[in-house]
């Protein structure tokens, strides 16, 4: 099988282009050689949208990644595919994916008003959670949205850089997450980035998609804290408005 190119990985806000078909996977679903279909992976569910090709469609359920990382597109319901070679228009579900941008940037942004190591998370299109290694559940909880609010007010650019996995384990401080470790073995590792220079808030190993700017947030309001195991609690993060953007 041919890698898939990662077109959200390039443009995030990408919401249509093509691609080409370039395998089916036993199970019927669809390899294309590009895609800005986002796969389940990092606690982030993984895109849904439509397929399009002469006259016929696609409904996507959901966006997968195979052992050998390619990128496969699961169909909504067993339906007769495009054939190997077919040209197709993708088209993603778009305000189910800035959902998950807008919460994922927030989850960052959780992690630094709770410095604390991360036992595990989850992405949802409107709220999103981190399990904390936390003995104690914290005591003022407008408090921390208040800090978390003063941060995404402050219009924070989030971007990204690449270091090697040799720098990785030279700074093992950046990654925050306890239950998984950050994909190496091909090189590189993926950073993001929220805030620049004396403005930088944020550093950690991340493949997942991301808003531009801290802004598109919008308010956030903090949910339940639930007791997870001696030394772990769940903290829940809403957001409190209609999308920014």
């Amino acid at each position: 099988m041919t890698t898939t190119e990662l077109l959200f990985r390039e443009d995030a806000y990408l919401k249509e282009t093509d691609g080409a078909v370039v395998a089916h996977t036993p199970e019927g679903g669809i390899v294309l050689d590009q895609t800005m279909f986002y796969a389940t992976g990092g606690g982030q569910p993984g895109d849904s949208g439509i397929l399009a090709w002469g006259h016929q469609s696609l409904e996507i359920a959901t966006t997968m990644k195979t052992p050998d990382g390619d990128i496969v597109l699961v169909p909504a319901e067993p339906a007769a595919l495009p054939p190997v070679g077919t040209l197709v228009v993708q088209r993603l579900d778009w305000g189910r994916r800035y959902g998950h941008m807008r919460v994922h940037t927030a989850l960052h942004l959780l992690s630094v008003v709770i410095p604390l190591p991360v036992t595990g998370g989850s992405i949802n299109v409107e709220k999103g959670r981190l399990d904390f290694d936390m003995p104690e559940a914290p005591e003022d909880k407008e408090g921390l949205a208040a800090q978390l609010n003063a941060l995404i007010s402050r219009e924070l650019g989030v971007g990204e850089q690449w270091i090697s996995d040799a720098e990785l384990e030279a700074n093992p401080g950046l990654v925050k997450t306890m239950s998984v470790q950050p994909p190496k073995g091909a090189g590189q590792v993926r950073l993001v980035r929220i805030g620049e220079g004396n403005d930088q808030v944020d550093l950690q190993p991340c493949g997942g998609t991301h808003v531009a700017n801290t802004a598109e947030i919008g308010r956030v309001r903090i949910g339940k804290i639930e007791k997870k195991g001696r030394q772990n609690r769940r903290v829940y993060l809403h957001l409190d408005d209609g999308p920014a953007g």
